[in-house]
C-alpha cells in the first residue's frame, strides 16, 4: 500500500519544514501553494515534495480537493502545515494501510497555545478525518472550516497529530478576523440571517459553552483566552452577516 500526503500552503515558512519532515515515511508528497511571497515553496521543493502553484483562491474545501486530485497513491493523508505527525502515528498509519479494516480513518489532534497543550475548551481530543483510501473521500465546498467526508463511516486511530495553530496573538486575531469575514459570506449566501441582540447572544453562548461547559478554565490562562476571543470571533462574524444585510437593503431601497 502506498500513501500520498496533501498539504495547501500560503507563506507557512514557520511550519513546512517540521510539518514535510514529520511525513517522509510517505511515497509523495503534494504540496499546492496559494501564493507565497516567503519561501514556503523553496523549502518544500527542498525537502523533496512535489510543489503546484494555485493562480487563485476558491477558499479552503475547494483548494483541498485541488490538491486530493492531484493525489496518486493507494491511501491519502490530509495534513495542514501546522501539524506533525509523530513517530507512533506514522507507525500506526502504516501498519492501518496493511491491514485496514475502514476505507477512512479518524485522527485526534493535541494542540499547542501559549505555554500548554490544550486539553479541554472543546479542543481536545478534536478527531478529524484525515486517512483514507484515495477515491473514497472528498472535501466539503465550505470556504472555511471544510471536512473531509468519507464514503463509509470511518474508524479511528489510537495515536495523535500535534498541532501548532497560533505563533502568537497576532496570529491568532488576524485568523479570527479572516475566518470570520468568510463565514459572515457563507452564511449571507446561505440565506443566513441576525439581529442585534443575536449578535450579543452568540457571542456571549461561545464564552460560556467554551470556558465553562467545555471546562476552558482548567487550562489556565490560555482556557480563558481561546474561549474570549472565540466569543469574539463569534461577535464579529455576526457582526459581519448584519453588516452584509443592511448592506443589501441600501442597495435595493
Amino acid at each position: 500500500m502506498t500513501l500520498s500526503v496533501i498539504i495547501i500552503t500560503k507563506n507557512e515558512s514557520v511550519h513546512i519544514a517540521d510539518c514535510i519532515k514529520s511525513v517522509q515515511f510517505a511515497d509523495e508528497i503534494i504540496v499546492l501553494d496559494s501564493g507565497s511571497t516567503d519561501n514556503t515553496r523553496e523549502i518544500a521543493e527542498s525537502l523533496g515534495a512535489r510543489v503546484e502553484i494555485s493562480a487563485d483562491w476558491p477558499g479552503f474545501g475547494p483548494q483541498k480537493n485541488r490538491v486530493l486530485n492531484m493525489a496518486t497513491k493507494d491511501w491519502v493523508l490530509s495534513i495542514d502545515a501546522d501539524e506533525r505527525v509523530t513517530s507512533e502515528l506514522a507507525q500506526e498509519i502504516r501498519s492501518t494501510m496493511l491491514n485496514a479494516r475502514y476505507d477512512a480513518y479518524k485522527i485526534a489532534r493535541l494542540s499547542w497555545f501559549g505555554d500548554r497543550w490544550i486539553r479541554h475548551c472543546g479542543w481536545w481530543p478534536d478527531y478529524v478525518v484525515r486517512l483514507f483510501r484515495r477515491g473514497q473521500a472528498q472535501f466539503t465546498e465550505a470556504a472555511v472550516h471544510e471536512k473531509i467526508v468519507p464514503s463509509t463511516s470511518p474508524g479511528t486511530l489510537r495515536s495523535h497529530f500535534l498541532h501548532y495553530p497560533y505563533a502568537n496573538m497576532e496570529v491568532l486575531i488576524d485568523k479570527v478576523n479572516r475566518y470570520s469575514s468568510a463565514a459572515a459570506q457563507m452564511m449571507f449566501e446561505k440565506g443566513r440571517r441576525t439581529s442585534v441582540p443575536g449578535i450579543a447572544g452568540h457571542a456571549f453562548w461561545t464564552f460560556v459553552r467554551i470556558y465553562l461547559i467545555r471546562r476552558g478554565f482548567l487550562d489556565g490562562k490560555e482556557g480563558f483566552i481561546l474561549a474570549a476571543t472565540a466569543a469574539a470571533g463569534s461577535f464579529f462574524r455576526y457582526s459581519k452577516l448584519r453588516y452584509l444585510q443592511t448592506e443589501r437593503k441600501s442597495r435595493s431601497s
